[in-house]
């Protein structure tokens, strides 16, 4: 059979039988051949070496390809897997392994089974036979065996979790064959693609060691992890590396204890942070501004309580559709249990079903800042941005259809102000769709299909850029997703907007229509900030600690020279106080300049440093924490600039000049 191999440029090569990609690059050029890492037939990813017959499209994956990168780390988890199997002998247990790629630390790991437990130390031992492999040059021979010899291949290996694998598979996929990689001795079950040769692998390094439970189960054995990246070269390893202790630099959980701003405590249980006073601040003064902005926008404010009983979930489907991430129930009587409140919407719905509403009193907007609970296993939870017990600015707005695509669009414009304010503007939209091949969904298709035409509708009118992604809507509808970009380019998912027309039907929810019949309202659920917890953990590595002042637990550190500043320095305390700036007074015996490095670790924005001449002149030595100084200025030209910076929400410091 003659083979046509289409290229990404329109051009076609012919073959008078059967091609692999790798050929093809070899004919169009030796660099390409050498450059390639895998291949894309008709948009699928596969291996250089499969074999390519009749007509087809073909594009040439090299290194500048998003994908490679993958294909490299899948690769590098393999090679690990077999070093540490030279190393630790046959009764190591390999299980999974897979390629990271949108993870800001880790690039690939490996769990495994030991015979002998491991830890940091003995990494370089396992890089150096890593080396070994790499330099070895093994070829990647890929095989495909049916569902039997491929459990007989892997219990002879003494394999038992790839078995356990493989049934997984026949049972959960319907698989009939399993694909398999070999590398000189090493042979691993995987669906690949990979390298064609270790050889490929040029610079990995791991990082670390850490304990992962089987499939995730905190009922299953605990495992050892490693954590390692490969790149292509040592210039993009070394970058990686540089921004991996940028981060460690601004880890909010360091941070937020050097600054007081939030405590976990082991007597009140893991992932129920406490905030602490100056914490406490930041977290009021983002929830007071979006107070305002809501009542601004119709907005009416509720309470509700931290649980409900068991049965409001069940008319939600909260409980049995999110029942593994709760707490267990509360249980009072055989008939009668309770539960920490997953969500807060079956809470605002029976507020809305309270009343009798006509069209004319639609949309209603119900807001609150409402504490809810998830049972987040204990080897997710990281400080304030995966926790059990958290906030949610939460709203449910109820409107007509004639209403929704509006109360979207203003749902999305909110969501923008507030990232733009906050200077999070570099962010990507994503559509969470149903996959109507799942059955974690609940509702009519009808009603799925015209809410994604919804918010596509609305994302198309903004002009926004988006992506859909299958399988990622909630389980009562579709939402919008603001995954934002921090100043060292991690990616986190923070405000949502959802659509809803499935729990107004649970809970047979009405409104009066013009035409004096009974009507189903849609519901809207949105959440600008995700929840203050991660938003502020989030927001603290972005500014590592030096948030803007109008959010600074501490705006001003009012720094006398000497004692015999000090009555002046009170005076200037009680006029900065007077216009609510928060301002602290460092009235202690030290140095000035041991005052002044105090407040920068503070993070404190301004210093108004004072000294004889300040006093006698009436004035305020004004320094910044980055160490730029405004100069003299009069205590109430201070606070007036200060008042302005604070009101208007800004990230710049116009008190200082140009260029400081």
């Amino acid at each position: 059979m003659n083979t046509v191999i289409t290229l990404p440029d329109g051009s076609q090569r012919p073959y008078d039988g059967p091609v692999t990609a790798l050929q093809v690059a070899g004919d169009i050029s030796g660099r390409l051949a050498s450059a390639a890492v895998a291949a894309r037939v008709d948009g699928q990813l596969c291996d250089l070496s499969a074999v390519i017959e009749g007509e087809h499209e073909l594009q040439l994956v090299t290194d500048r390809d998003e994908q490679a990168l993958e294909v490299l780390r899948h690769s590098a988890a393999h090679v690990l897997a077999q070093a540490v199997v030279r190393l630790y002998g046959p009764k190591v247990q390999y299980t999974i392994g897979p390629a990271l790629i949108d993870d800001f630390q880790y690039g690939f790991y490996y769990d495994f089974d030991l015979p002998e437990p491991i830890s940091a130390e003995d990494l370089p031992t396992i890089e150096k036979e890593m080396a070994k492999i790499i330099a070895e040059d093994l070829p990647t021979e890929r095989s495909e065996l049916p569902i039997d010899q491929a459990k007989q291949r892997m219990a002879q290996l003494g394999q038992d979790y790839k078995v356990e694998m493989i049934d997984d598979l026949a049972r959960d996929e319907g698989a009939s064959v399993v694909s398999f990689y070999k590398q000189g001795e090493f042979v691993d079950m995987c669906r690949g693609p990979h390298l064609p040769s270790t050889a490929r692998l040029k610079v990995v390094k791991l990082l670390t060691v850490a304990g992962a439970y089987w499939r995730g189960d905190e009922a299953n054995k605990m495992l050892t992890r490693i954590y390692g990246v490969a790149f292509f070269n040592k210039k993009d390893l070394a970058a990686h590396l540089d921004r991996i202790e940028e981060a460690r630099k601004r880890d909010h959980r360091v941070i937020g204890k050097q600054l007081g701003l939030f405590l976990l405590s082991d007597a009140v249980g893991p992932g129920l942070p406490l905030w602490m006073p100056n914490g406490a601040i930041i977290r009021m003064e983002l929830e007071t501004w979006l107070r305002g902005e809501l009542l601004k926008r119709g907005y009416l404010p509720v309470y509700t309580p931290h649980i409900g009983r068991l049965d409001l979930y069940r008319t939600s489907g909260h409980y049995p559709y999110y029942k593994e991430s709760q707490f267990p129930p509360i249980q009072i009587s055989e008939d009668e249990g309770y539960l920490l409140k997953p969500m807060n919407c079956p809470h605002h719905i029976q507020i809305y079903k309270a009343v009798q509403h006509s069209y004319r009193d639609l949309p209603v907007r119900l807001s609150e800042f409402g504490t809810v609970y998830r049972f987040e296993k204990s080897g997710e939870l990281s400080g304030l941005t995966r926790v059990r017990g958290f906030c949610q600015d939460d709203a449910h707005i109820f409107c007509t259809p004639d209403q929704l695509e509006a109360e979207i669009e203003s749902c999305i414009e909110l969501t923008q102000m507030i990232l733009q304010t906050l200077g999070l503007s570099d962010y990507r939209v994503r559509l969470g769709l149903r996959d109507a091949d799942s059955d974690k969904y609940t509702g009519d298709a009808a009603h799925w299909d015209q809410a994604e035409d919804n918010i596509r509708n609305v994302v198309g009118k903004l002009g926004m850029n988006f992506t859909e992604e299958r399988g990622e809507a909630t389980f009562y509808g579709p939402k919008i997703d603001f995954v934002v970009k921090d100043c060292l380019g991690r990616e986190w998912q923070l405000g949502t907007v959802q659509v809803d027309y499935n729990l107004p039907e649970r809970f047979d929810l009405e409104y009066i229509g013009s035409d004096n019949a009974a009507h189903r309202p849609i519901m809207v659920h949105r959440a600008p900030l995700g929840s203050p917890e991660r938003f502020v953990g989030i927001l603290i590595e972005h500014y590592a600690g030096a948030f803007p002042l109008w959010l600074s637990p501490m705006q001003v550190a009012v720094l006398p020279v000497s004692d015999k500043t000090n009555d002046y320095a009170a005076t200037v305390l009680s006029a900065l106080k007077a216009a609510d700036i928060r301002a602290e007074l460092d009235d202690s015996p030290e140095k000035i300049g041991a005052k002044i490095r105090r407040a920068t670790l503070a993070k404190a924005p301004y210093m108004a440093v004072l000294g004889e001449r300040e006093t006698a002149a009436g004035t305020i030595a004004v320094r910044h924490r980055t160490g730029g100084e405004a100069g003299a200025l009069a205590v109430d030209e201070f606070v007036a600039q200060l008042r302005q910076e604070i009101d208007s929400k800004g990230l710049e410091t116009p008190l200082l000049p140009t260029g400081s």
